[in-house]
């Protein structure tokens, strides 16, 4: 797998039917490693051991709807209160973060109202903090702490 802009982080693998799968921590089971669950496992470990956020405050596929439309973000993660605090959208490494990346998170934000909003590849990591009142966001230097939003 591709080298990400992000700590290395010692994952269990294992194989399973001739393809590797990788443990995911939050769902506590083997999943298929994808170019985009690289990143995704990679974002994971990052947000807990770096940046604070607690594993039990995190969801992985979460379901919701859009336009009566069901949709999956890939993290959400949440505060201490249980309200969703961030979504988190993960692209393969291979696919740049544009425009249309950005409008598939927000399609997901109209139904949780989030205040963060992180995109990343695994090699460039977008987050932006949301300003209902003022209808407006604004791009953040870095991923913020949990402590630091919640």
């Amino acid at each position: 797998m591709q080298d990400l802009n992000l700590p290395k982080y010692d994952f269990k693998l294992k194989t399973i039917d001739g393809s590797t799968h990788i443990f995911d921590l939050i769902r506590k089971k083997y999943v298929k490693l994808t170019d985009e669950e690289w990143v995704r496992q990679h974002l994971i470990n990052y947000l807990v051991s770096h940046k604070g956020y607690a594993m039990n405050w995190m969801a992985v596929e979460y379901s919701l709807s859009f336009n009566s439309m069901k949709k999956r973000a890939d993290i959400v993660c949440f505060n201490h209160s249980g309200s969703p605090l961030m979504i988190v959208e993960c692209k393969s490494a291979k696919v740049k973060i544009s425009q249309p990346v950005f409008e598939q998170i927000a399609r997901y934000n109209a139904s949780l109202h989030v205040p963060y909003l992180l995109v990343s590849n695994g090699l460039e990591h977008l987050c932006c903090q949301m300003d209902y009142q003022k209808k407006s966001y604004r791009f953040l230097q870095q991923i913020p702490n949990f402590k630091e939003i919640n």
